[in-house]
């Protein structure tokens, strides 16, 4: 019955018979037995089909996704709690983090946390940050770790750590000639950033604001869906990007990129934890004291 469950909650989610089956890896057939079981369990209908194969979930199966969500999330604390009595850390734990978070800061974090406790279910979902809050808010996380300055009055955001931002060009470039730049110089340089709904930009934008400048005002060259991809765009072409200094400290220090200062211009940004408004405890708690030490 969990796991009937799960697969309801995940068609009602994607609206979706076919991507339900991909998530829940098992057949689309499969993921059609389980629905018409609880359809004959409950004697309603759970889903109507609209358009071609669109479906949409009915007023029934509302309500049964209003108690599924509660009861497939009791089954988790209870798994963990009842684990806990053995010393064993187990269960499941969903984690999306934004996408500067997910390739340079969380990694040996998990190495260690799943080293310690190995009989726990990890999964990551990268995106960046208001795809992250969009799927904490479908409850296909459990926990997100996002970048910005969001703030969704259904979520609970808590401090992770602290961060920059820099600006950086290859050494190969002709603006590696430069060691600082004013504001108003940027301005009139070719700038590659992340692409819009990244925490990375919105600090960046925010920052700009202060300094009573629009996005509108740089000379925009690219925006580019994840760091990596700015960094190689950096590579070829005469322009610089804004980056957290963590994507690059180990490029800076293996001559790859220049740090090229602003002048009175500094973007600090924090990052932070987000949970759904009113849920914590168990495995999640446990889970962000562990990060949080590691990061001391």
């Amino acid at each position: 019955m969990d796991f009937r469950l799960k697969v309801f909650q995940s068609v009602a989610r994607n609206q979706s018979f076919s991507r339900a089956a991909k998530e829940m890896l098992i057949s689309q057939p499969a993921v059609t037995k389980h629905i018409q079981e609880l359809e004959s369990q409950y004697k309603v209908r759970l889903f109507e089909r609209t358009i071609g194969t669109h479906i949409r979930i009915t007023p029934e199966g509302e309500l049964l996704l209003s108690h599924a969500d509660r009861i497939v999330e009791a089954f988790r604390q209870l798994d963990y709690e009842m684990n806990l009595l053995t010393a064993r850390f187990t269960g499941e734990l969903r984690i999306g983090a934004s996408s500067t978070i997910s390739q340079y800061v969380l990694p040996p974090v998990l190495a260690a946390f799943l080293k310690k406790f190995p009989e726990l279910k990890l999964t990551v979902l990268s995106g960046n940050t208001a795809q992250i809050e969009k799927a904490l808010l479908d409850k296909k996380i459990d926990l997100g770790i996002i970048e910005g300055q969001s703030r969704n009055p259904n979520l609970r955001y808590s401090l992770y750590m602290k961060d920059v931002l820099v600006a950086i060009t290859s050494v190969k470039s002709i603006l590696a000639q430069h060691d600082e730049v004013t504001l108003d110089e940027l301005r009139h340089l070719p700038l590659v950033l992340r692409e819009h709904g990244s925490g990375t930009l919105e600090v960046f934008d925010e920052e700009l604001k202060k300094h009573h400048l629009k996005l509108s005002d740089m000379s925009v060259l690219m925006q580019l869906g994840s760091t990596e991809s700015i960094k190689l765009f950096l590579e070829n072409s005469d322009s610089i990007g804004i980056v957290s200094i963590r994507s690059v400290n180990k490029d800076i220090f293996n001559g790859r990129f220049k740090v090229i200062e602003i002048k009175d211009f500094d973007i600090f940004r924090t990052f932070q934890f987000i949970e759904l408004q009113g849920k914590s405890g168990g495995v999640i708690e446990d889970f962000i004291r562990f990060v949080r030490r590691q990061s001391l």
